[in-house]
């Protein structure tokens, strides 16, 4: 069991040494511009990118200004969609409704970024097609060889594999590490996070 742990650890240092940092640094610009000519970003991940749009959406909105939303935070909406118009519509039908314009801007976290020739997360891949009609912005973290997602970005950083047996647990965990780098960038950041800010406050002038 410690040598798991020890691996697991060692492949997330791994993980950090060979993150692309001019990705990074284009996905922090390419946000920049979105939020300049009053943009909105729209949030899309299944499984436990799900779960991280919607804690993007609250770190993007409350510390860097933009205005965010995630389609799966409206799980009434989103399972009649699924229900009544399919799974791989759920997305796009989604953005439609939102009005998605070319303003605007959708930022993808997924593992393997979408893939409709192997039936994989065949609703992000319809989301980034639409997108691209409406010639929105397109951003992501992803995981393995970014998928759709990589292929069409404006801006997208792949998380890499250094083992082919925790992809997952590395690319979902570092989309975190990568969306709280973002919103912490003097770039993007407008309002200071609580007990950084309450730090500052009690530390003697």
């Amino acid at each position: 069991m410690e040598d798991y742990i020890e691996r697991h650890l060692q492949e997330a240092r791994e993980v950090i040494d060979r993150l692309d940092r001019s990705q990074i640094d284009a996905l922090v610009n390419t946000l920049a511009g979105v939020r300049e000519r009053g943009g909105r970003l729209f949030f899309l991940g299944v499984g436990g990118s799900a779960a991280n749009a919607s804690h993007a959406v609250n770190d993007f909105r409350k510390l860097c200004d933009f205005q965010a939303s995630a389609p799966c935070d409206n799980v009434s909406e989103l399972t009649a969609r699924i229900n009544d118009e399919g799974w791989e519509n759920c997305f796009s039908d989604s953005l439609r409704a939102s009005r998605l314009e070319a303003a605007d801007c959708i930022f993808v976290l997924s593992v393997g970024g979408g893939n409709r020739e192997a039936n994989v997360s065949p609703n992000l891949v319809r989301a980034i097609e639409y997108a691209q009609e409406v010639g929105a912005t397109i951003v992501g973290i992803v995981g393995r060889d970014g998928g759709t997602t990589a292929k069409v970005a404006d801006a997208c950083v792949v998380v890499p594999t250094v083992n082919p047996d925790t992809i997952t647990p590395h690319t979902e965990a570092f989309q975190a590490v990568i969306w709280h780098l973002l919103v912490s960038h003097p770039t993007l950041q407008r309002s200071g996070t609580k007990w950084e800010t309450v730090a500052r406050q009690e530390t003697p002038r």
